[in-house]
């Protein structure tokens, strides 16, 4: 482990770019210009959700289900809101280093993990510990659902199935991880019987969800270069499924879309990504490694529009709304992009803090985390 993180801190110093809290040297953070005639944006509520992310480089996302949202901070406060109001429905203060979260089941349980390998499910009724299950290592992404069965994966390449109800384990499954990655892990994603996966190898791995068994691995973006960090790639952010479609980013590699059907590549396009992309019915939204905001044809990948205003801004991942596509930035500011022409239309202050993890869009509605545990909800309205 000590052999992965100490060349990541040698290439962050060695970029000039900072992930937690310096200055871009490399890319200094474009100044925000007057939005002329801008759209109206309501903030609906704003709460507090502990201490938030506490300066560690984590993404703690909140998750929407059946009107509710469900939020976690590193200090182990996990909280159940009303979406439409902010009401808090109750809070358990677990006191548990929480670093990956959050995730739902459709059996009415909220599940993170712990950077000690901790994996804890709540009740969604009442926030009451309903089982506790360890893994190999610590979690740095939500553990999702599918089925009868919890996928966590863990930060030693593990992915570990445990069943539901009880958190017993049921199968695990081991791939080989490189000397170099980021910090973090891309999600696993639940589809039928079917796990999906983004490696920091640059490739795509897919299981089976009920035995943990390896499918196929098809790589996305080859590494290239002669040296470790010459060929760190990784896909790092949560892949997304449109229709029969996969959408993946890779940092230093590609954004991709595959058949579901047949595993067949449809079209990739030569982009870098960290934070990650969203997709709607007519198109990919993606923050690149410079912070423009791309919008890509679906269908066949071509550019649509790019926006580079935000450049250097350390962007989320976009959010596509029913009009809009969101981002939020490193000094907690949340743009609103128009969905055909890229301009940049609204603009709110959310957060004190930066804003690391990809808002949640629910219709026109944007639910926003800062790294300091503020959380709120926006509307906008043309």
């Amino acid at each position: 482990m000590i052999r992965r993180i100490v060349p990541l801190l040698l290439l962050i110093l060695s970029a000039g770019c900072s992930w937690f809290g310096g200055s871009d040297n490399s890319i200094p953070p474009a100044e925000l210009i007057s939005i002329a005639q801008p759209i109206n944006v309501q903030q609906l509520w704003e709460t507090q959700v502990g201490s938030g992310t506490e300066k560690q480089f984590i993404r703690l996302t909140p998750a929407l289900l059946d009107g509710r949202l469900y939020a976690a901070s590193h200090d182990g406060t996990v909280v159940a809101l009303d979406a439409i109001n902010g009401q808090r429905l109750w809070e358990t203060a677990t006191k548990l280093p929480i670093s990956g979260g959050v995730g739902v089941s459709q059996n009415g349980m909220v599940l993170f993990g712990t950077d000690k390998g901790q994996v804890v499910a709540l009740r969604q009724e009442d926030g009451k510990e309903a089982w506790r299950s360890q893994v190999s290592s610590e979690v740095l992404a939500p553990p999702r659902a599918g089925g009868d069965l919890v996928v966590v994966r863990s930060n030693d390449g593990k992915f570990t199935g445990l069943d539901a109800r009880t958190g017993e384990r049921r199968w695990v499954y081991s791939h080989i991880v490189p000397a170099l990655s980021l910090r973090g892990s891309a999600p696993p994603l639940v589809v039928g019987n079917l796990i999906i996966a983004g490696l920091d190898t640059g490739k795509l791995l897919v299981l089976s969800l009920d035995k943990g068994l390896p499918i196929t691995e098809k790589t996305i973006a080859p590494p290239r270069g002669r040296t470790e960090i010459e060929r760190l790639i990784d896909i790092d952010s949560e892949p997304k499924v449109f229709g029969d479609t996969l959408y993946l980013a890779a940092y230093r590699g590609n954004v991709a879309a595959i058949n579901m059907r047949d595993g067949n590549l449809l079209w990739t396009r030569n982009l870098s990504s960290y934070a990650g992309l969203d997709v709607d019915a007519r198109q990919v939204y993606l923050s690149d490694d410079t912070d423009s905001v791309l919008a890509l044809d679906r269908g066949n990948g071509g550019t649509l529009w790019k926006q580079s205003e935000l450049s250097g801004r350390r962007l989320s991942a976009p959010a596509a709304t029913n009009d809009y596509v969101v981002v939020g930035d490193y000094e907690g500011y949340l743009h609103w992009l128009s969905k055909d022409s890229g301009r940049i239309v609204g603009r709110v202050r959310a957060a004190s803090k930066g804003i690391v993890a990809p808002p949640v869009a629910a219709g026109n509605i944007v639910f926003v985390y800062g790294q300091g545990g503020a959380l709120s909800a926006f509307r906008a309205e043309g």
